[in-house]
């Protein structure tokens, strides 16, 4: 494979791996882009702490980030979860530094490549996530041969006194996960129930745990739904370690138990545990493409549209 150059950075520009020390300034960079784009800040510094420990990222070589001087302007990371030709990819840079980006560009996708090769992959299929009016320029990202390929909405809704605990349907009953069976009933139950969605990659109970940075998951927030006569059916995973809104980050139940109003029902009991927690928002993302009719139940239930991300695609031969 022939090696090119990356884009020249301009004077001044500097280009480092992340240490565990950087968290901070990362969460910092990706508040300010985010006050760009969506008019608040919605970064943890835990996020990114998750992000540097997991143990699939190697920061010495899976992570960039870039200086004027001594200010932090653009970051980026990179990781595998596939094993295979698919390869994610973060990418942030401040809008006023168009040459750094491109620069980021070129050493991102050159390791995406390499980390593709690495696991036999005939291509990379890169995929990154951007709010739809980004800092990034679209025509530069364009011109890269990057496509979107799917639109997610952050949807979110007020909570009040009035969401009240909900009656369960008949013969159904919750359980928060505090147990270790009923976290690995939680983690299968979410497999499969995803596992036909787009961009699914399966991961193993213990990949699950890396990724959620199980030793701040709080697990009477994960709940597992069983139906008498049939088994456990439906799990649903929230956290609240978010400023802005308490965070629904799945809903999941098995073909053969839906359009039993399970759905909505483990919706209403976020909402009603929530208002009980104080909390005065909720949120979660939804693939606009869903073929199971998500987006239209969340709206339903009072949920509209926050923001907007599209997932990009960059398909690059090994």
């Amino acid at each position: 494979m022939t090696s090119i150059a990356p884009t020249p950075l301009p004077p001044g520009r500097t280009v480092r791996p992340a240490t565990p020390a950087d968290a901070l300034a990362v969460c910092v960079l990706l508040n300010e882009i985010d006050l760009l784009e969506i008019g608040r800040a919605d970064t943890e510094v835990a996020e990114i702490e998750a992000d540097f420990k997991h143990p699939e990222i190697d920061l010495e070589h899976d992570s960039w980030l870039l200086f004027a001087g001594d200010r932090l302007v653009g970051y980026g990371l990179l990781w595998d979860e596939s094993g295979g030709e698919r390869i994610d990819m973060d990418h942030y840079v401040l809008p006023d530094q168009p040459q750094g980006a491109l620069h980021l560009f070129d050493l991102m996708e050159a390791r995406a490549v390499e980390r593709a090769a690495a696991n036999g992959a005939a291509r990379a299929v890169v995929h990154m996530h951007l709010n739809i009016a980004p800092t990034m320029d679209l025509a530069a990202l364009r011109g890269r041969g990057w496509r979107t390929v799917r639109r997610y909405n952050v949807l979110a809704r007020d909570l009040s006194g009035a969401d009240a605990v909900p009656e369960p349907p008949a013969g159904v009953t919750l359980r928060a996960c505090t147990a270790e069976a009923d976290r690995r009933l939680a983690h299968a139950l979410l497999q499969e129930s995803f596992a036909e969605h787009f961009d699914f990659q399966p991961r193993t109970y213990e990949q699950w745990l890396d990724d959620l940075d199980a030793e701040r998951v709080d697990w009477t927030l994960v709940w597992i739904a069983h139906v008498d006569g049939v088994g456990y059916v439906a799990a649903l995973r929230t956290h609240n370690d978010r400023a802005s809104m308490a965070w629904i980050g799945h809903i999941g139940v098995l073909a053969a138990a839906r359009n039993r109003g399970l759905a909505s029902h483990l919706l209403r009991h976020a909402f009603a545990h929530y208002a009980g927690l104080g909390r005065d928002r909720i949120g979660l993302g939804v693939d606009t493409d869903n073929s199971s009719g998500a987006l239209a139940l969340y709206e339903r239930h009072g949920m509209s549209l926050d923001f907007a991300v599209d997932t990009w695609e960059l398909v690059r031969p090994v």
